[in-house]
């Protein structure tokens, strides 16, 4: 079916210049779809242009000349379509943004993508983490498996973003490579990241996600109960690989530190101040500093690994994939029936080590290394037993009032 391509022209009737002109806009039209472009640069004055056939009315030379070079408007922007007519993917803001800014636009999706990882790289360790970029070099290359598979290409224009391709991609990513709801969330936050790079320089003009909706789904990751925690300290464990894991995993519920910061502890986090010794770091994720006072447990598992490490490394922390392998295995062993993952110990150190001891909630966002208190509230539950408990100090506390 033939594309049917319109340009038009109107008066931009609410502003006047000094000599009474009102500036004429572009409009194009691709099969019903219309853009306003913007200003042609001209003007006229209301009571001479005729609406109904986008030109100055009369022979003066005036008008002559601006005819003429709406003619040639109309002749650049009918070649960019005739250019560009095959190509399955055109839409008027493509053409009004090649129109605008000629090969500026025609950089592609992909090529800004790896420039936006190589400048983002050069930040890495110092104000950027190495997880982040991991998570954009991992979107990039599921939006090429998407644009091979579905459109059987490696790259497409900024300008043929659209609703259209983001779907299709959540779509992909649901149905072929399995991802949950929040994961592809994640990877389509990620793709907008780059969208809104790429309108900062000026590269593209519209907003794909302008009508997207994304949104995470509220997911309860758990925690551990005291009985369970009680559980793994007292279970013997005679293989090594498990037995470190679980040590580090409870190391790790006693602090509240991720997976990525106890991989990067040293002997020189560990500070003494009045006599107690203290894990002072900067989280590896926020680069936000975070105090934690060393109870006994975590304590006596530094000593059980003192001179058993290298580069001066706190603890002997395997592989975050290897970590969670073994933590399944240890939920078996243990009798712990839930998901057993590295980063269910923060949310055991917010809820059952913290919070249900009575911590206020403002001084576990600061241990945690937040900078909101909303996200220490996904980590911390008020469980039953906090309830039981704050309502035992409640009611002692009202003991000073009497009904007669």
């Amino acid at each position: 079916m033939k594309a049917l391509f319109k340009i038009s022209y109107y008066l931009r009737s609410n502003y006047k210049n000094k000599s009474g002109k009102c500036p004429i806009m572009i409009r194009i039209s691709l099969n019903g779809n219309m853009c306003n472009v913007g200003s042609s640069g001209l003007s006229c004055k209301p009571e001479m242009w005729n609406a109904k056939f986008n030109r100055m009315t009369g022979k003066t030379a005036e008008a002559l000349n601006l005819n003429n070079r709406l003619d040639g408007i109309t002749n650049s922007l009918n070649k960019l379509f005739f250019k560009l007519q095959d190509d399955e993917f055109l839409t008027t803001e493509k053409i009004k943004s090649l129109y605008l800014h000629g090969n500026q636009s025609m950089m592609t999706f992909i090529e800004l993508f790896e420039k936006f990882n190589s400048d983002f790289s050069l930040l890495v360790n110092k104000t950027k983490s190495p997880a982040t970029l991991e998570k954009y070099e991992r979107t990039k290359k599921y939006f090429v498996l998407f644009l091979r598979n579905k459109y059987n290409r490696n790259d497409i224009s900024l300008n043929d973003i659209n609703f259209t391709i983001l779907n299709d991609f959540e779509l992909y990513l649901k149905a072929d490579l399995q991802c949950s709801h929040n994961t592809t969330a994640k990877y389509l936050k990620y793709v907008k990241t780059i969208i809104i790079h790429a309108q900062k320089k000026g590269l593209i003009h519209h907003d794909p996600f302008l009508n997207y909706s994304i949104s995470m789904k509220k997911v309860d990751r758990g925690y551990l109960t005291s009985e369970e925690i009680n559980r793994l300290l007292d279970k013997k464990i005679s293989i090594q690989r498990l037995e470190i894991v679980k040590d580090i995993f409870i190391f790790s519920c006693f602090t509240g530190l991720s997976y990525i910061d106890v991989y990067n502890l040293s002997h020189d986090n560990i500070l003494e101040t009045n006599g107690q010794k203290w894990i002072v770091i900067n989280r590896q994720k926020t680069n936000v500093q975070s105090n934690v006072l060393l109870l006994d447990i975590p304590l006596q598992i530094i000593e059980k690994y003192k001179g058993k490490t290298k580069n001066n490394k706190l603890l002997p922390v395997l592989s975050n994939q290897k970590m969670n392998s073994y933590l399944k295995e240890i939920a078996d062993i243990c009798q712990i029936n839930k998901n057993l993952t590295y980063h269910l110990a923060r949310h055991t150190f917010a809820t059952t080590i913290t919070l249900e001891k009575g911590v206020p909630i403002e001084t576990v966002s600061k241990m945690l290394g937040h900078t909101n208190i909303k996200t220490t509230q996904t980590y911390a539950r008020i469980t039953k037993q906090k309830i039981e408990k704050d309502m035992a100090d409640l009611s002692f506390k009202l003991n000073e009032f009497q009904f007669k």
